[in-house]
Order: C-alpha cells, then sequence, then structure tokens
C-alpha cells in the first residue's frame, strides 16, 4: 500500500516522492530510474540512492501527524463578496458572477471512479450581507438530455438530473447541511445524519432555488440565508461540497472525496469555502404565527367538531451557533399522513418524525451506532401522538446548537388531554454530544416523563462512535458502543441495555457485526423497543464488485452478493428467531435497470400463540421455514418505472407468497402519478388469509412553490378507504398556505364482517403561516 496514502498526504518533496518510489512502490519513477546492464553502476547507483533515502528518511519523520488525520491542504473555493443586488432568477447573468473564483474541476465518482466528466460544471459562490448564494453551470455532451421530472418540495431527487450542496458550518468534519436542486428547480433539503452516513429529509429550512435552461444544459442559482443555517460565529471557512448527477449516463461527478467508498455528505471529506464575510445576523428573532381553520366529522353520526385555532413558533438565535425555540398550541395540519404497511410479525412498525418542531437539530439526539430501530432511546413520536391519535402540545421548549466541539440539545413539552385520555403531562429530553479525536464522538442521553403519565419514568446513558474515514488509507471504519437504563414505578426486573457495533461501510467490501442486549424490563417511556428481554446479534458480509467486462452480454454496473444474518436469544439462551439473507444474484445494470434473487432462510420460536391474521392463530412452538425472492426493476430515469417483487416459499407451519409493486408514470414536470401495491396469500393449517394495500398518489406540480398532491389508500387489515388531499402554496420564501382534506370509508361491516362502503371520518383545514425574521 502506498504510504503517503496511509498517512493522507497528497502533497510531498520531490525527495520524499523518491523515497516512496524506492521502498514502497507508488508511481512516482522517472525515466532516469530505470535499471542499468552495468551490475557495479547499479550497485554504486543503488548505495547512493539508499544514503539519500536514509536522509529523507528523517525528513519524513519531522512531518507532523495530527491525531491521525490527514494533514493534506484540502480543496478550496475563495467566495466572493456581491455588492450589487442579485436576482435568484437562474440565469447568472449578473456581473458579480464573472467576477467571483470557480470549481470547473470535477471528478467522476460513477461509472468510472477518477475519469473526467463528460461535460464541464462550473461552481461559483457569492456572499451578501445575509445569505450564501451558490451558482451552478451545468453542460452536457452532445446526444445527452435532460432528465428531469420532479417539481415538488422535498421530492427525491437522486435519479435525475441534479446538484446537490452540501454545507459543514461548524466544520467539525461529522455534521452538516444539504441543498439539493434539479433541473426544474424543485428543492431538496436535509440534515446530515449519522455522522454522514445518511440524510434526515424530514427538515425544511427557508432557502430560494431557481433554474434557467441554456444552449449547453442548465443552470442555477440558490440563495441561503444565514438565518436558515447554525454555525460558528468565528469562522471564516466553511466545509463544502458538490456533487453532480448526470442520469442519462448514470453518471455522478464530485468535488472532493470522489470516490465510491464516500458520500458526499461525509463532511471529512469536503472542501473548505473561505474568505467567508462577517454576517448580519439582526437580533436573531423569528416569529411564526399561524391560523387553521377548518372541522372533522370523526365518525358518522357524531356532530362537527371544530378544528379552529392559532397557534405560535418562535426562534431565538443564541449568538449564531445556537437555536431556542418555543411552540405554543403546536399544529401539524400540514404534515403528510403515514403511508400504510402490512405488518405480519410480532413488533409494531417504526414511523419516522416528520413534525417541524421536533425536527430543529434532531440529527444531535441522533444516538449509538447502528440502532437501526430496535433501540432508540428518544423517539420524539411518543410526543403528541398515542396510538395514532393526536395528543394536543400546548407549549415546547427547546435549544440545540454546538459550541467548542460540544453538541446539545434540551427539549421539554407540556401536553393537554384528549377527549378519551388524561394526557396532560411534562416530556423532556436532554442530549449531549463531545468531539473527540478527528471524527469520533462521546456523548450523553437522557429522557424525563410519561405520554401518559406513568409515574417516576426516566432514561439515561452514554454512547461513543469511533469514526475514521482514512482507515487503511482510504477505507471508512466506524466502531460504536453505548449503554442505557430506564426507570419507572411499574418496572420490575433488568432495567438496562448495552450494544456495540463495528462496521466497514465501503463500496467493494461492506462488512459489519453487532450485538445489543435488551433487559426484560426495559420499556423507555419516550422511546422505541419493539422487543426486549433478548440478545440482538447481526453479522453481514457484503462483496459488491463492479465488473470491467459484460457479463452473459449485460453491461453491469456493480452486483450486490449479500450475505447477513440476525439471530435472537432470550436473556436465558434460547433461540427465539434467526434469519439469513442471501442475494447470489443483485446486479445493477450500466441502464440503471436491475434484477434480484434471494434465499432466506428464516427461523421463529413462539413463547405464546400468535394471531397472524384475523381468526387465525399459531400455536406455539418452534418452525423453520425458507422464503425466496425474485425481484426486477426498471430504471427511475424512465418516465415510466416500476419494481415488480415476488415472495415465496414457507412461512411458519405453512406458505405464503406476496407480491409487491411499486411503480411511477411522470409523463411531465407538471403530472405524477405513483403507485405501490401488495398482495399477501397465506395458506396455513390453522386457515387461508389474503391481505391487501394498495396506494395511489396523484401529484400536480403548477411549479415548485405550488403543488397539489392527493394520496388514496387501502388495506385489508382496517378494512378503511382514505384519502390524504393536501395543496401546499409558498406564496413567499418566508409564507405558506396548506389545503388539507382526509377522507375515509369504511369497507366492510366490523360486526358482520360483510363487505361494505360507508362513511368513516373526515377533515377539512385551511392554513396559512408567516415568518417574521429580525
Amino acid at each position: 500500500m502506498c504510504w503517503r496514502r496511509t498517512l493522507g498526504l497528497t502533497s510531498i518533496s520531490p525527495g520524499i516522492a523518491e523515497l516512496c518510489s524506492e521502498w514502497y512502490g507508488c508511481d512516482t519513477t522517472h525515466a532516469s530510474d530505470t535499471p542499468t546492464t552495468n551490475t557495479h553502476a547499479a550497485n554504486v547507483h543503488v548505495r547512493a540512492r539508499r544514503q539519500r533515502a536514509a536522509i529523507l528518511a528523517v525528513q519524513l519523520l519531522a512531518v507532523p501527524c495530527i491525531e491521525g488525520q490527514q494533514v493534506d491542504q484540502a480543496a478550496n473555493l475563495r467566495v466572493a463578496v456581491a455588492t450589487t443586488p442579485l436576482r435568484i432568477d437562474g440565469a447568472l447573468n449578473e456581473s458579480a458572477w464573472q467576477l467571483a473564483d470557480s470549481i470547473t474541476t470535477l471528478t467522476q465518482v460513477e461509472p468510472h471512479q477518477g475519469a473526467a466528466p463528460s461535460a464541464r460544471t462550473v461552481v461559483r459562490v457569492l456572499a451578501t450581507a445575509d445569505a450564501i448564494v451558490i451558482g451552478v453551470r451545468a453542460d452536457y455532451a452532445d446526444g445527452v438530455g435532460i432528465v428531469s421530472y420532479a417539481l415538488s418540495r422535498d421530492a427525491v431527487l437522486d435519479n435525475e438530473d441534479n446538484i446537490k450542496i452540501v454545507l459543514d458550518t461548524y466544520r467539525d468534519r461529522r455534521s452538516g447541511y444539504v441543498f439539493a436542486v434539479n433541473a426544474n428547480g424543485a428543492r431538496y433539503d436535509a440534515l446530515i445524519a449519522g455522522p454522514g452516513e445518511s440524510e434526515n429529509a424530514n427538515w425544511d429550512a427557508i432557502w430560494e432555488a431557481a433554474t434557467a435552461r441554456t444552449a449547453r444544459g442548465w443552470s442555477a442559482e440558490i440563495r441561503i440565508p444565514v438565518k436558515s443555517l447554525l454555525f460558528r460565529p468565528d469562522l471564516t471557512e466553511w466545509g463544502f461540497n458538490i456533487q453532480r448527477r448526470i442520469q442519462q449516463l448514470q453518471e455522478t461527478v464530485r468535488w472532493t472525496g470522489a470516490a465510491q467508498d464516500y458520500k458526499v455528505t461525509q463532511t471529512s471529506r469536503a472542501g473548505v469555502l473561505t474568505g467567508l464575510p462577517s454576517f448580519a445576523l439582526g437580533v436573531g428573532l423569528s416569529i411564526r404565527p399561524s391560523l387553521t381553520v377548518g372541522g372533522a366529522r370523526d365518525s358518522a353520526g357524531l356532530p362537527l367538531r371544530n378544528g379552529s385555532h392559532g397557534s405560535l413558533d418562535v426562534t431565538q438565535r443564541v449568538g449564531s451557533n445556537a437555536l431556542a425555540s418555543l411552540t405554543v398550541n403546536t399544529d401539524f395540519a400540514e404534515t403528510e399522513v403515514d403511508t400504510r404497511r402490512v405488518n405480519l410479525t410480532r413488533f409494531p412498525l417504526f414511523f419516522p418524525e416528520k413534525r417541524t418542531f421536533f425536527l430543529e437539530g434532531a440529527d444531535i439526539f441522533d444516538f449509538g451506532l447502528g440502532l437501526s430501530g430496535e433501540v432508540v432511546p428518544f423517539f420524539s413520536r411518543r410526543v403528541g401522538i398515542d396510538d395514532g391519535v393526536q395528543v394536543p402540545i400546548r407549549a415546547g421548549l427547546k435549544l440545540n446548537g454546538r459550541s467548542s466541539g460540544t453538541s446539545y440539545g434540551v427539549l421539554a413539552v407540556r401536553t393537554g388531554d384528549t377527549d378519551t385520555l388524561n394526557t396532560g403531562t411534562q416530556l423532556a429530553a436532554l442530549r449531549v454530544k463531545r468531539d473527540v479525536l478527528g471524527e469520533s464522538s462521546v456523548g450523553f442521553i437522557a429522557t424525563l416523563g410519561d405520554p401518559t403519565s406513568r409515574a417516576g419514568s426516566w432514561l439515561a446513558g452514554p454512547d461513543l462512535t469511533y469514526r475514521n474515514s482514512r482507515f487503511r488509507g482510504d477505507k471508512n471504519l466506524l466502531i460504536g458502543a453505548w449503554a442505557l437504563g430506564v426507570g419507572r414505578s411499574d418496572l420490575r426486573g433488568d432495567r438496562s441495555a448495552v450494544g456495540l457495533k463495528i462496521d466497514y461501510p465501503n463500496d467493494r467490501w461492506d462488512i459489519a457485526a453487532s450485538y445489543k442486549r435488551i433487559g426484560e424490563s426495559f420499556d423507555p417511556s419516550l422511546g422505541f423497543v419493539p422487543r426486549s428481554g433478548v440478545h440482538l446479534v447481526a453479522a453481514s458480509a457484503n462483496w459488491q464488485p463492479r465488473p470491467k467486462q459484460p457479463i452473459a452480454g449485460m453491461h453491469i454496473r456493480q452486483c450486490f452478493w449479500e450475505n447477513e444474518l440476525s439471530y435472537a436469544a432470550g436473556l436465558t439462551g434460547a433461540w427465539q428467531s434467526y434469519r439469513y439473507f442471501m442475494a447470489p444474484v443483485n446486479c445493477r445494470l450500466e441502464s440503471g435497470d436491475r434484477f434480484e434473487f434471494n434465499i432466506v432462510p428464516t427461523g421463529e420460536r413462539l413463547a405464546a400463540p400468535f394471531e397472524i391474521a384475523d381468526g387465525i392463530t399459531l400455536p406455539a412452538g418452534a418452525y423453520h421455514f425458507q422464503r425466496y425472492r425474485i425481484e426486477g426493476g426498471l430504471a427511475q430515469k424512465r418516465r415510466l418505472n416500476a419494481q415488480a417483487t415476488i415472495w415465496f416459499g414457507g412461512f411458519y407451519n405453512g406458505h405464503l407468497t406476496q407480491y409487491q409493486l411499486t411503480g411511477a408514470w411522470k409523463p411531465s414536470a407538471l403530472f405524477t402519478l405513483e403507485f405501490n401495491g401488495e398482495h399477501d396469500v397465506g395458506t396455513l393449517p390453522q386457515g387461508h388469509f389474503v391481505q391487501d394495500v394498495l396506494g395511489t398518489r396523484l401529484r400536480i406540480n403548477v411549479s415548485p412553490d405550488l403543488q397539489f398532491a392527493s394520496f388514496l389508500q387501502y388495506d385489508t387489515g382496517s378494512n378503511a378507504f382514505g384519502t390524504n388531499t393536501r395543496v401546499r402554496w409558498t406564496f413567499s420564501s418566508l409564507g405558506d398556505l396548506f389545503v388539507v382534506y382526509n377522507h375515509a370509508l369504511r369497507t366492510r361491516d366490523p360486526v358482520t364482517l360483510r363487505p361494505e362502503l360507508k362513511f368513516g371520518s373526515n377533515q377539512f383545514l385551511a392554513k396559512v403561516q408567516y415568518v417574521f425574521r429580525y
């Protein structure tokens, strides 16, 4: 292995480069270094080079090493200060753009790592008194067209042409913001989570973007007010990276960290924006009043319930690196409904948080490594939601920020009673995380209170995450450990949980192993734990080669030969379940189309009878069965794309076949039709069952600021058909109008179980909100 990659050095003196060539085989040879045929001359030549090498070795020892981190000079771009007004229209025709420094040297990540891009991309960054403005010109090679369909806010843009911006405003190499825009001007934003391994796309900020078509492609202007960001006040440099997707060629290019082992959200590999001015933040106060009008009828025969009310959200910046938030009479009328899913397991499903108040600073509350929904110490959906019923939030306070390498978040909420439940209580959460070493952290989390007012409820525990994105020179390695304890007046026995994970998430090899021990009485009131009283072990070793030659005549981009084992045992050692997921075939073609075949041996031990479906109960006992999956998908660059899946094989003591179909038809940017469906047919000695889930979402996107969406869902589990129709008009970067109509129909008589179609409930709400910033 080349020593300069191992040390993270990209710039070395010619003498040290010669030493590298002589002793370690780096590609630094010169024409004069060719072997000579004269043995004596060759020996003299070697002795002389070794003497020089000894001297150079002393120089090498003098090269400073800082906590094992890279010592190379990161790529940088100087920010130009705009002295004249900028119009955000995507045209890049103001004189300030021509005077600014630019990035023109993006590098391919896919399909050919390290190669030159197929077309030119030019990036410039300006600063105004209160904003960062990014300008991008995206050209195309001859014969390559733009692939762009989405117009709606927070649409998934990964499978169409887009520009993605990453900002690390603390320069901590762990956190940051993501802003993306496609050729149509659709906007996407997210918080970096995990750290850099994932994105929380439910977070929203106030910002602007506009695009324009050019003779060679398209251009974009992105304006991000600094009031929408938190950042270290003393910095004149931010971490910065940019990534471009050219969908027709399945090509991804990036400024820095342009390797398939890395994600653009890994800010440890970001470049640097230099020359940032002192921004004007004003008093840092934002006031967002909102008014909701409308009503609901919760079931047939009940009177109309008035749903009109006002609410208030106030934020105050504490310096530039912390934000204090107050919410009063919080309203979540604009939040989209959850997607219905079939659940044939004994454990509850995990649904993500979508509410604005809880999403601000949500990355700070992330805890531990590799918890994967099996242990979530603070699950904010426990606040304000009880078994799917919205619980009023009377008031909430929150403080989150970062200072001197420490991240912190504090949350306190007062809830009110519902019509049928006494849910009025105080709830609180605390998270502190300290940066250590180069990319690692150590932290602590605590919660207090119970949504149903059970006494003495608390949770507390530490976590440690070691992260190294330069392991073996250029690989990722993560190691995490955590421990938690809970208390509540009704809990007895073991109330602790501990865990450990080692993860090597890289492009060619993705290898991981984890262990969790969850006590039988570990039941956090503000957390999510689907099963307790278990040892959970998981291990995976996935080989993901990129074939250089066609296989069976197919041009394959990458194959994923997966081996993933999960095993659960009781605290006494008796096994409870196991699952071994194998993918002997899983390939993605150069076109973006894909196909997969899986074999999944599974085991379940039922300690008690389990009702798998209405009227069908499996007896206690041990079950061993084998499942199979065949799956194929069309590339999402196509106007009509879909993925079809068939699961079949054994299921407990019988058989189960599952047909799943998801896809979208995108005839134009104006109109999108998404569809998903699942049809399950189970045959067991105890009976026969059929379960269906159907969903269709129609989107009409008039512009990036005006969208209509109607989501229709039906499932046999609840015997209900529901619609969620939502109009969002962003009439200003600071203001939104939402119009929401929900309607539910009952499809089966709850007593006789005969099919019928009767009114279930409905709701109509209109909400307007506007932010006043000072």
